[in-house]
């Protein structure tokens, strides 16, 4: 890959559509040379050529595909881990091992693998910083969605330890847990099932892909001694996973 000479690399995982594609713009816009890693290489290279870019196939469920992704990269400032996503809407009764062990291996497992590939390239920066996109599943349950929650509890808990074990290292970690934002979210959790999909967000106005964006924007731009460790954004008619107030 090319990019400007002392141009500051952000890396976004996800990248093809929803958050991940517009943090990549966002954090463009602020002068980052910004790697976009997804399996829909066409949307990546579309999106690099609009923001100046660099689309890298990448998926995060594939060790060979991370090594490959990585090895490229020249230094890295930023890591998003954006990448991640649910399957299924089933008690534990009736649930589905293959739609457990897919998320994960993308949520989990797949960040650990981006976040343990760059972290030395993030030391090396002397100013990395770290943001995994979680979810307020992180931080709570709701029934039938044990998978999805135990998933990002994981994957939590391990950014969350990183906190500690890279305390004296030039290196910020931020977790942001997102309440409900309407993207391909719910499309993939419920099978390409448009309308049941749509129904997640039916009677109240949720978040949008720019809101974390934003997010993601004023903490990459924080002086490099000021961590913001977690923030929790949901939209004002959410209070909780299970708790929402709709007009219908």
């Amino acid at each position: 890959m090319t990019q400007p000479a002392e141009s500051r690399i952000a890396v976004v995982t996800g990248a093809s559509s929803g958050i991940g594609a517009a943090t990549a713009r966002t954090l463009a816009a602020q002068g980052f040379h910004v790697v976009l890693g997804a399996r829909r290489v066409e949307r990546l290279e579309e999106l690099a050529e609009e923001i100046g870019g660099t689309a890298l196939a990448l998926d995060v469920t594939d060790e060979d595909s991370v090594d490959a992704f990585t090895a490229v990269i020249p230094r890295v400032d930023v890591l998003v881990n954006n990448a991640g996503g649910a399957k299924g809407l089933a008690p534990v009764l009736e649930a589905d091992l293959d739609d457990w062990r897919w998320m994960w291996e993308t949520n989990v497992l797949g960040t650990l693998r981006m976040t343990k590939a760059l972290l030395p390239k993030l030391i090396d920066s002397g100013d990395g910083l770290i943001v995994t996109v979680t979810s307020v599943a992180a931080l709570g349950t709701y029934d039938n969605g044990s998978g999805y929650t135990s998933a990002k509890h994981a994957q939590g808990v391990l950014h969350r330890t990183l906190r500690g074990e890279l305390l004296g290292k030039p290196v910020r970690l931020t977790e942001i847990c997102p309440g409900m934002v309407e993207t391909e979210f719910s499309l993939v959790r419920f099978g390409g099932d448009a309308e049941r999909a749509a129904d997640v967000y039916a009677g109240l106005t949720p978040l949008i892909a720019e809101d974390i964006a934003e997010i993601v924007g004023f903490v990459a731009s924080r002086p490099s001694h000021v961590n913001i460790d977690q923030i929790v954004v949901k939209p004002r008619d959410q209070a909780s996973a299970t708790r929402s107030h709709r007009t219908h």
